[in-house]
């Protein structure tokens, strides 16, 4: 019973506080036991929502607070502000300069690399894709005048 109220508190502090080292300290409880309790996948959920709770609850806390500085004037809220909620104001980098493209022919080895990842990223079409379109092409008719059966 004692290691249920425990649970219970801990979760409650994690909605108030969400970082798992402070919670755990605050309430005398290792993280090991902490990270042997979530092995429990119910425990988990809930452990994961009041986490996701308390980490809303600091981002409204805090911006809160900055709406406050801003407010007030101060500068560096400003800044943080428009930097995050503002394209005109984020940081911008320029580029010049020139650049050189050397052609020179792909070997096999980085050929063979090359279709693999296309084809693994399914943007190249595998062997036998690529002979059903070309079987596909080859039957249409305005491919080959005068010829309008389909080969197999």
């Amino acid at each position: 019973m004692k290691s249920k109220k425990i649970k219970k508190l801990l979760l409650e502090q994690l909605k108030e506080t969400p970082i798992i080292e402070y919670a755990c300290k605050k309430l005398n409880v290792s993280r090991s036991t902490y990270y042997r309790w979530r092995k429990n996948k119910k425990f988990a959920e809930v452990a994961e929502k009041a986490l996701t709770e308390g980490e809303e609850l600091i981002t409204d806390m805090s911006e809160g607070q900055l709406i406050s500085l801003i407010k007030d004037r101060n500068f560096p809220a400003i800044q943080l502000w428009l930097k995050n909620h503002h394209p005109k104001y984020t940081n911008k980098i320029e580029l010049t300069g020139n650049v050189n493209i050397k052609e020179e022919p792909l070997t096999p080895e980085q050929q063979r690399l090359v279709e693999k990842s296309l084809t693994l990223a399914g943007i190249l079409l595998n062997n036998k894709q690529k002979n059903y379109d070309s079987r596909i092409k080859k039957s249409s008719p305005g491919n080959k005048p005068g010829n309008n059966k389909e080969t197999s």
